[in-house]
């Protein structure tokens, strides 16, 4: 099968053929002849409470995307409207829609689930969704394919958006994003997780709008805030006292991630880094494995310098394996297509 795989992500868009697991296309946006393709896959970011495995998209299908926007404000409209080009580029074959929100949905109630009122639970569906699942879900896979023994493996996403996955026999039991994509890490842009009462704070007490802090926490925190950059190699190539900060803070609270999702799977047999970030920054991965090493977390480090996709950086002693995965959501978006077409 040929699918037309289409990826609108929070700051690019990637479009891809694959035939038979293999890539044999790749654009920078969508071409402007249809390419003869059987299928087209969508990468939708999030699917809500029941949209929880990939699904043919028809009106339906449709309106509940839609109703879903407010929840991944920077995400959801680029597939929303990656997904009306697609289809007036391809009318005739079946759209799927691949959700990031569906790898999580095994997540046990103790990790879903907020300690907030029962009204908002049950009326607004208010639960930790989690987002990245394509890419969880294949560097997981591949790191299995690795260590075939790694049943207790974290992964960690790091691209512009950036969030970690513990994945038990290639189940996900624990991730950092939540109801949004906004929880859980420092991003580039997104400030992760801050204190509900230091927002509630700035909107009384300093007369910003709601609109105003969602923006500012979306678009202009993160290493943005830190270091007035969003781009991580800045970040890496810079020596003053705000990079420094920036850089710390991203290390600090992706160390202390990976930690917490080592509660949920009793251990650690693998960590892989995937994503922009993880694939390229050898010294965020270095960094982040020094504060591992209580874990069993140790690298080589001339493996980690001289990293590429797809690889082992773990040092010859080291407990804990761990290796760099190119992040390869068109793969998985395209087996998820053929998957749910087959059916």
């Amino acid at each position: 099968m040929r699918v037309l795989v289409v990826n609108a992500g929070s700051s690019s868009i990637k479009v891809a053929v694959v035939e038979d697991g293999e890539r044999v296309e790749s654009h920078d946006d969508l071409p402007q002849h249809a390419p003869e393709v059987d299928a087209v896959g969508h990468r939708i970011v999030h699917g809500g409470p029941d949209l929880v495995a990939p699904t043919v998209i028809d009106a339906d299908v449709e309106r509940r995307l839609r109703e879903l926007v407010a929840l991944a404000p920077l995400h959801q409209p680029k597939s929303l409207r990656g997904l009306d080009e697609a289809r007036r580029l391809l009318p005739d074959v079946p759209h799927v829609a691949c959700f990031d929100t569906a790898f999580h949905a095994t997540l046990p109630r103790a990790a879903h689930t907020y300690a907030l009122p029962r009204e908002w639970r049950e009326r607004w569906g208010v639960r930790r969704y989690g987002f990245h699942g394509l890419s969880h879900a294949w560097a997981a896979r591949r790191a299995l394919e690795f260590a075939p023994g790694a049943t207790r493996v974290v992964t960690c996403h790091l691209g512009a958006g950036a969030s970690l996955a513990a994945v038990l026999d290639g189940r996900s039991v624990d991730t950092t994003m939540g109801f949004t994509p906004l929880e859980g890490l420092v991003m580039a842009t997104r400030s992760g997780s801050v204190d509900p009462g230091l927002l509630t704070w700035i909107e009384e007490h300093e007369g910003l709008s709601p609109h105003e802090v969602a923006h500012d926490l979306e678009h202009r925190s993160g290493l943005l805030g830190l270091a007035g950059t969003a781009d991580m190699r800045d970040v890496l190539a810079r020596r003053d006292e705000d990079a420094r900060l920036a850089l710390d803070v991203y290390l600090h609270r992706l160390a202390c991630g990976v930690a917490a999702m080592t509660v949920g799977l009793g251990g650690l047999d693998a960590l892989v880094f995937t994503g922009g970030v993880g694939e390229r920054a050898a010294e965020v991965r270095r960094r982040a494995c020094a504060a591992l090493g209580y874990l069993g977390v140790r690298v080589d480090e001339r493996r980690n310098a001289d990293a590429r996709p797809d690889s082992e950086i773990s040092a010859a002693d080291a407990a804990v394996r761990t290796f760099v995965v190119e992040a390869r959501e068109d793969l998985e978006i395209a087996a998820c297509v053929e998957r749910v077409l087959a059916a």
